[in-house]
């Protein structure tokens, strides 16, 4: 029998004309983006169909244009399918997505929590003062060291584990390009700089998770109908008061997500399922557990090839 774990994309798997498919051939998809629109008082469906990418790719309206895809796909497989998953998780903003399909959140609360924390994270670190960028061919520990070098009384640390080699460093501006041409020396294959406009789950971020709390405190939570895979312990997590300082603590500390999905595979996942735009996770995870079966639902072709 499969053991489903549903995962769900964080930023950079945006894309202008994502869903597009799915939004003209299925209402619950349609429905999904009318009531994100009403919540947030702007066009999501107009964003997500049209863009322009410079306005999709600012953090405040990133968030909730994924979480809203991620949240259609995923209203749309439980109304098609009676496959439940044993996991849920996201990657960074992708875990409130886990967090609204388990039932933990309801859609609405995480939809504008998402907003203000997309607000909340470019606050925090002026436009230009902060940089985000991946290091290939290192293993985690080398990329530790090298941000510890480079740190000079600034900001520098390693923030996304994304698989056994493929690490993602932020903090300020200089000290990360300290940090890209240590690393480079010390045998990085790459060091690429990345298209994002805040340097996120390094200390930077620690006011923003201050402010974030207050809110986060007011929303009503609900016990997930499966555990979440949180990033900040690569553990299932199903009590309360845990979901939400993990949830807060993810902002501004490392993305474990070799370890997330490590776990789901050691609890005996036989299939881990992206549900969101694009099948970037599907990528990582393919080479943290190459014995489980990866599937990709975000567009219509691939949908309903799952479907069966």
């Amino acid at each position: 029998m499969n053991k489903l774990a549903f995962v769900f994309p964080g930023q950079g798997s945006q894309q202008v004309g994502m869903l597009a498919e799915m939004l003209e051939t299925y209402p619950i998809v349609r429905d999904t983006f009318a009531e994100a629109s009403e919540l947030l008082g702007y066009d999501v469906t107009d964003l997500a169909l049209n863009g322009p990418i410079e306005e999709l790719n600012r953090t405040e309206k990133t968030q909730p244009a994924l979480l809203t895809a991620s949240i259609a796909l995923y209203r749309l497989w439980s109304a098609q399918s009676p496959l439940k998953p044993i996991l849920f998780a996201g990657h960074s903003l992708g875990e409130y997505s886990a967090l609204v399909a388990s039932g933990a959140v309801s859609f609405a609360d995480a939809i504008k929590l998402v907003e203000l924390r997309g607000q909340l994270m470019q606050l925090a670190v002026p436009a230009g003062e902060g940089l985000m960028a991946a290091v290939l061919g290192l293993d985690d520990q080398a990329v530790i060291d090298g941000c510890l070098a480079a740190e000079q009384g600034a900001v520098v640390s390693a923030v996304n584990f994304n698989t056994p080699g493929q690490v993602v460093i932020a903090g300020n501006t200089a000290a990360v390009e300290r940090a890209m041409v240590i690393l480079k020396t010390m045998g990085a294959k790459r060091v690429l700089p990345l298209s994002v406009s805040v340097p996120s789950h390094c200390v930077l971020m620690k006011p923003a998770a201050d402010t974030l709390a207050q809110r986060l405190q007011a929303i009503h939570f609900n016990s997930p109908s499966a555990p979440i895979v949180q990033n900040r312990v690569a553990l299932g997590v199903t009590d309360i008061s845990e979901i939400r300082k993990n949830l807060l603590e993810q902002l501004y500390k490392p993305v474990q997500w070799t370890k997330s999905v490590q776990f789901m595979a050691s609890a005996g996942v036989t299939e881990i399922i992206e549900c969101g735009p694009g099948k970037v996770l599907s990528g990582l995870n393919k080479r943290i557990a190459g014995d489980v079966i990866h599937t990709a639902i975000g567009n219509l072709a691939s949908f309903q090839k799952r479907l069966g």
